[in-house]
């Protein structure tokens, strides 16, 4: 029988590094390319990239950027940048691993979103409605998917110790740490481990975790 094949886009990522090594821990053949080996912002380099495989059982679309500047300074080209990167890579990626799991009948899909996306603070626009957008990709894509066996789901991970988090100031840090209820943040590790149990639950698509204590 043949590994299922899982890729996860923002390879580069602490996530992404973390779920390439959970999903390699479950016997997957695991495909985790940085910016340098897909760009998801050029739906030809999408393409070319997902043309070489046959199969695709798990798409985790983990690739994001952020330009967090009030909205009154946000400029086109960083408006741009963020959801190129964050929706539109995503809808790139979608698209043609949809194309594989229609012919399987089979697979799924998660977007990796954001808090952001329901609560998003000052300064982050774009970011907030690239991750929202997300959300509602989700929800169409499993509607129309679902008669196919094809399940799309969207994580928010949660406030994760990563290179986008580590350029926050200590003040911003213990803000956002004030608004769990647990007092703690998540971490990549028991994201990636949610991420690997979701994709064991067959019955479970169009739904959005948020994996923290912000209530």
């Amino acid at each position: 029988m043949n590994s299922p094949v899982v890729i996860i886009t923002g390879g580069a990522g602490c996530l992404a590094r973390s779920l390439a090594d959970a999903f390699r821990e479950t016997g997957a053949e695991v495909f985790s390319p940085g910016r340098d080996d897909l760009d998801v912002r050029s739906s030809a380099e999408v393409d070319r990239y997902f043309d070489r495989f046959e199969r695709i059982d798990l798409l985790i679309n983990n690739a994001g950027i952020t330009a967090d500047r009030l909205f009154a300074k946000l400029g086109e080209r960083d408006w741009d940048a963020v959801l190129d990167t964050n929706l539109k890579g995503a809808f790139f990626c979608s698209r043609m691993a949809a194309k594989r799991m229609i012919k399987q009948r089979d697979g799924s899909i998660i977007q990796i979103g954001s808090y952001s996306a329901l609560q998003p603070p000052i300064g982050q626009a774009a970011y907030a409605a690239s991750k929202a957008a997300l959300i509602g990709l989700t929800k169409s894509l499993a509607k129309e998917l679902g008669p196919r066996n094809i399940r799309v789901n969207c994580v928010l991970p949660g406030f994760l110790a990563t290179r986008m988090t580590a350029e926050l100031s200590d003040d911003a840090r213990a803000a956002a740490l004030a608004r769990h209820a647990l007092g703690r943040f998540n971490t990549v590790e028991d994201a990636a481990s949610f991420i690997v149990t979701l994709t064991k639950m067959p019955h479970v698509s169009g739904q959005v975790f948020q994996l923290d204590s912000r209530v």
